[in-house]
């Protein structure tokens, strides 16, 4: 069972740079993927994505990518020729037009927009691309090993909450086997017909009378929660799995308070519900 938050950081190093990636995951109910990188790897970006999803099914993941340029390495200034060559036919063409005296000095190149620019270019992003993708792996192993450390803690807690429900589900069973006696032995069913008025009026006064037979809502109960007990055993993502039983769980206990209304039942059934929503809230950050 793994938690769906966690946090995992590595680093590689080239010739040219230094690659940090950080992972943080928070919790989701989908697949949330949020990249930010710097521009030179965009080529790379769905390649990360997709190593992303083969690790991880649920939960919203930040991926901060970032490049250290290591000293003297990595960045080149390029002249633009051409535009250079643009802005000196213009000049000589502003001096001849407009009868301007002076000589164009090499300090006026520095103040010319756009004529230098440092280029990183597809080198840079063929050669660091493999640099990202080693350290994101590096984060990935680390970000499971949180995410599988949180989620023993998570396993503990909802185990707890299931034996409990489990503890639930054997006094349900016993509260139906005694409401089914009193069915059996109840006046409408020895006489074959409808409550007598005057009994009918007396039982519908005392919280404790049967209004129904519970014995397959609780049987349905029992194999829910023997579900969410199979579930904590399972080596795999289970969230919306917990997620569909807890439903099913509530509408059982929903159903078995209706049809009997007893105080004893009632007990057991907000007692259930109680478990129900401390396993609801646990699972929120199970993947």
């Amino acid at each position: 069972m793994n938690s769906m938050t966690g946090y995992g950081e590595a680093e590689a190093q080239g010739k040219l740079a230094k690659v940090t990636v950080q992972l943080r995951t928070l919790n989701h109910r989908h697949l949330d993927i949020q990249l930010r990188v710097p521009r030179v790897y965009l080529s790379v970006e769905e390649e990360m994505r997709r190593k992303v999803r083969q690790r991880i099914s649920r939960g919203r993941i930040e991926i901060f990518v970032t490049r250290f340029v290591l000293r003297g390495q990595g960045r080149r200034l390029e002249l633009d020729e051409g535009l250079l060559e643009q802005y000196i036919k213009s000049l000589r063409r502003a001096k001849k037009r407009l009868g301007l005296k002076g000589e164009m000095d090499l300090s006026l190149l520095s103040k010319l927009p756009d004529l230098f620019r440092f280029s990183e270019g597809e080198v840079i992003e063929k050669s660091e691309g493999s640099l990202v993708m080693k350290a994101l792996e590096s984060a990935l192993r680390r970000l499971e090993r949180s995410r599988q450390r949180e989620g023993r803690y998570l396993r503990l807690d909802i185990t707890d909450q299931v034996h409990s429900l489990q503890k639930v589900c054997a006094g349900l069973k016993r509260e139906a086997r005694n409401l089914r006696v009193q069915l059996v032995s109840s006046p409408s069913s020895r006489e074959g017909g409808e409550f007598p008025v005057n009994q009918r009026g007396s039982l519908e006064r005392d919280n404790s009378v049967l209004k129904g037979d519970i014995h397959e809502e609780v049987v349905r109960l029992k194999i829910h929660v023997g579900g969410l007990s199979g579930l904590i055993r399972e080596g795999k993502p289970v969230g919306k799995k917990f997620d569909f039983l807890l439903q099913e769980v509530q509408r059982e206990l929903n159903t078995i308070s209706s049809k009997a209304p007893n105080l004893s039942v009632v007990g057991l059934v907000l007692t259930g519900k109680e478990m129900v929503e401390k396993i609801r809230e646990q699972v929120q950050n199970v993947e």
